[in-house]
């Protein structure tokens, strides 16, 4: 590569060469470079570039205009060391590993530079004063960093050249009058979201000299109000103020100023009243996001003739009432509809169905519409993403549902009854598929076998009946919910080798047999809920290979033998695959909009895509739902209610990171594990119901996390410990233990101390187990000296056996005689 560069010095003309992802030997390529007199642009992204030697190599491009550095790893020094190359005007150094202060030499040297973009670094402190040097400045990109410092006392204000200034996500004080750029005639993009907003004192006859065509505020801290110089822009195409809490009414004002504006995102603040449209159409609008406010009233029925070229109208997360308008029909290049977590009620509009060809997501969750969801006839060519779910939709499935290229289909939480359509295993495309808590009847039919590319499957919740398809086996399936139905028979071989498979949720079904032996083929698998069910014999050990389980839930079912030694070997890591769905896509923003940058567009409306993972899980005497992060570290055993034996194996004590164990309701005999004291995550262990015997192991009151502890109805013995969290539990976690004392039960030790059981221990009282083996030693050595005794003395075995005959004599004649009244008396009776 080396000798081919300078072998082909005569190439003097060559202007921009691009070296991206080279990644070694590059400070010796770039001494090479120095052949080529008219180089003006090098791309050197992605490499690394430390040390010394490249930062001299660079140096000696003394005509270079633009280098471009971005992914790339720097050496510490390098702003330091670039002052020499005075014919720069495009410094990119984003994601680049910089950290520290900015240096007060070298890079500011740099008069001619117009572009300097240091995003997504680490860099932290003020902004060095020598920045305001460089005054050809055009555009400055300092976002994701740690800079701090109010704005109005930097450099910033001194650079009269600026058009483009991002400082979104720091720790900047930044003036939300924004006086201190006034004089910036030139100021055309304002991204400073993500950092503290503070009021400041205006001059009252201050009228901007720029004009805006980008402003975004978002996510600030401090009392932010909308700016007032803003009532002077009549340029913006993007404006972002979402997340900032702003108060007062819809700022209808912005909207009828900016005749070119094309998105404007106030979600997430605290606007109230009507939804106040311009009064003349705006053609250029294209995306409207005022979900999570307080709007109230009805949807406006002229909004699509004011916004006839939405493409993304969001107002979820509102109190609309009333019906959905049916104008909305006519909005031919909406692609995202979000009228979600409202309450609206009323039938879906037809128009929908037939009008909004381009729709690409289509959500009115949380709502309270009713009836039929789509008709026979729809047109629905580009919709990937339908959500009504937590609505009041009756009837069946339409089968025009087939008709549509979904990817992510969740009608849950309605009312539609009858048979789940065969024509569903037309969906192809479908990667999440969620039906719950509905009235849905009959089998699964064999028809979802094709549904290949099902990622999640929720059927939880219905009246389906029959058996699982032995050839439903989705390639990518990763959870699956069929939990409370009337589902029966083996778990043939339907997630046989599913390797992608992360939660099983089989709860409260009618399912029989044994847990196959195949599954710990399932090696991705984390969640298994057979809660509520049929299933018999062992608990298989191919469990215990199965190393990212964290949640088992076998619960009330007929499993017998004993609890495998191997369970303490899993490991109950926390994974995000228990929470998240991988592999579908968050991409939303199709439409071709004339943006000035797509990414932006897309950052202004980023919906989560995904039907929210959620496990429940039973722990502290209550059922519990488990979804996001908190699913994610909850990890539990549940072998409680079943007729396992045996002692309980001290591996267990191994699960270090366990929060909810119960094996309550069993056969369980032997003593409670010392090794238990290990189990500091622990929140709930349930023992209860079982033949356990001798003591509380001391070691357990080191459980800080421990809230629900019972090991009611067992055979325990000794004191209750009092340290920790002991001291928290009430008398019903020890009932059912005779032997037990101490408080809070009602019996004091020192009263058991004249006991037969009573030891000189701490305790002050033996184990059962102790007391039956002492006492049939007593016994035999009893009846052992008796038979010594009247084997030497002669006399005193014939005294010996004349009371035994007496006794037996007077013994047989009683019973004659009680016999003889009781016969006779029965016959006075009878006649």
């Amino acid at each position: 590569m080396f000798s081919t560069i300078s072998g082909i010095k005569s190439m003097c003309r060559l202007e921009a060469l691009y070296l991206d992802g080279i990644k070694s030997n590059v400070s010796n390529m770039l001494q090479s470079l120095t052949a080529f007199s008219n180089l003006r642009k090098l791309f050197l992204r992605n490499n690394s570039l430390e040390g010394m030697l490249v930062t001299y190599a660079l140096r000696n491009l003394s005509q270079l205009e633009g280098l471009y550095l971005d992914f790339s790893s720097l050496d510490a020094n390098f702003l330091q060391s670039i002052g020499g190359m005075t014919s720069l005007k495009f410094l990119t150094l984003s994601e680049c590993g910089l950290n520290g202060t900015l240096p007060a030499q070298g890079w500011c040297e740099l008069k001619n530079l117009e572009k300097f973009n240091l995003k997504n670094n680490k860099c932290e402190g003020l902004v060095p004063s020598c920045l305001g040097n460089m005054t050809s400045l055009r555009f400055i990109d300092l976002s994701y960093n740690r800079f701090v410092g109010n704005i109005a006392f930097s450099p910033l204000p001194k650079l009269k050249s600026l058009e483009y200034l991002s400082l979104r996500h720091n720790n900047f004080q930044v003036p939300i009058s924004f006086e201190l750029f006034s004089n910036h005639s030139n100021l055309r993009v304002i991204i400073a979201g993500t950092n503290q907003a503070i009021a400041e004192t205006v001059s009252h006859n201050w009228i901007p000299t720029f004009q805006l065509q980008i402003f975004s505020m978002a996510n600030c801290t401090g009392d932010l109000t909308i700016p007032k110089f803003l009532h002077y822009q009549f340029d913006l195409r993007m404006l972002d103020l979402s997340r900032n809490g702003l108060r007062g009414n819809f700022p209808s004002w912005l909207l009828e100023n900016n005749t070119r504006l094309k998105g404007a995102n106030l979600g997430n603040n605290a606007l109230t009243g009507p939804l106040q449209l311009p009064s003349s159409a705006k053609l250029h609008m294209a995306l409207l996001d005022i979900s999570n406010n307080d709007f109230r009233g009805e949807v406006p029925t002229n909004i699509s003739a004011v916004f006839p070229n939405f493409i993304v109208l969001n107002l979820s997360r509102n109190e609309f009432d009333g019906c959905v308008p049916s104008t909305l029909g006519d909005l031919k290049s909406l692609e995202i509809l979000d009228l979600s977590n409202n309450k609206l009620s009323g039938q879906l509009p037809q128009e929908l169905g037939a009008g909004c060809s381009s729709l690409f997501l289509f959500k009115m969750s949380n709502n309270k519409l009713q009836g039929q969801i789509f008709p026979e006839f729809i047109n629905l060519p580009t919709l990937a993403y339908l959500y009504l779910d937590s609505n009041e939709f009756s009837g069946t499935i339409p089968d025009s549902l087939s008709t549509i290229p979904l990817e992510v289909l969740d009608i849950s939480n309605n009312s539609f009854s009858g048979r789940l359509p065969i024509s569903m295993g037309k969906l192809t495309t479908a990667r999440q598929v969620s039906m719950s808590k509905n009235q849905l009847g009959g089998p699964i039919p064999l028809e979802f076998c094709n549904l290949d590319n099902l990622v999640l499957f929720d059927l939880s919740e219905n009246n389906l009946s029959g058996s699982i398809p032995s050839c439903f086996n989705p390639r990518g399936l990763s959870h699956i919910f069929l939990n409370n139905n009337l589902l029966e028979g083996q778990l043939s071989y339907a997630f046989y080798n599913r390797k992608s498979l992360v939660t099983l949720d089989l709860r409260e079904n009618r399912f029989t047999g044994n847990i196959p032996h195949w599954i710990d083929n399932l090696s991705s698998l984390s969640v298994i809920l057979l809660k509520g069910n049929h299933f018999e014999g062992t608990i298989p050990e191919q469990l215990c290979q199965m190393k990212r389980l964290s949640m088992i839930d076998l619960s009330y079912n007929d499993l017998s033998g004993q609890i495998p030694h191997c369970l303490g070997n899993i490991t109950l890591e926390v994974t995000r695959d228990k929470s998240s769905i991988f592999g579908v896509s968050d991409s939303i923003g199709r439409g071709q909009m004339e943006m000035i940058s797509v990414s932006f567009y897309k950052k202004l409306y980023f919906p989560s895509t995904n039907v929210p993972i959620e496990t429940v899980f039973s722990t502290k005497r209550n059922s519990y739902s488990y979804k996001g992060g908190i699913l994610d570290h909850m990890s539990g055993i549940d072998l409680s209610s079943n007729k396992l034996h045996g002692e309980i194996p001290e591996e267990l004590g191994m699960l270090r990171e366990i929060h909810a164990l119960n094996l309550s309701h069993n056969n369980l005999t032997g003593t409670m594990p010392a090794t238990f004291s290990n189990l500091h995550q622990i929140e709930s262990l349930d023992l209860s119901y079982n033949s356990l015997n001798g003591r509380i192991p001391t070691g357990l009151t080191d459980l800080n996390s421990l809230a629900v502890f019972s090991v009611a109805n067992n055979n325990l013995s000794g004191m209750i410990p009092e340290k920790g969290q002991f001291g928290t539990f009430d008398e019903g976690c020890y009932k059912g233990n005779p032997f037990l004392c101490g408080r809070p039960l009602p019996v004091n030790c020192e009263s058991m101390s004249g006991s037969p059981i009573v030891s000189n221990e701490e305790t002050g009282f033996m184990d059962m187990d102790v007391f039956y083996i002492s006492f049939a030693i007593s016994c035999v050595s009893v009846v052992l000296c008796m038979a010594a005794v009247l084997y030497i003395n002669p006399h005193w075995r014939r005294v010996w056996f004349h009371l035994i005959d007496v006794y037996i004599v007077r013994f047989l004649c009683r019973v004659f005689v009680f016999s003889y009244f009781i016969v006779n008396k029965m016959y006075v009776v009878t006649l």
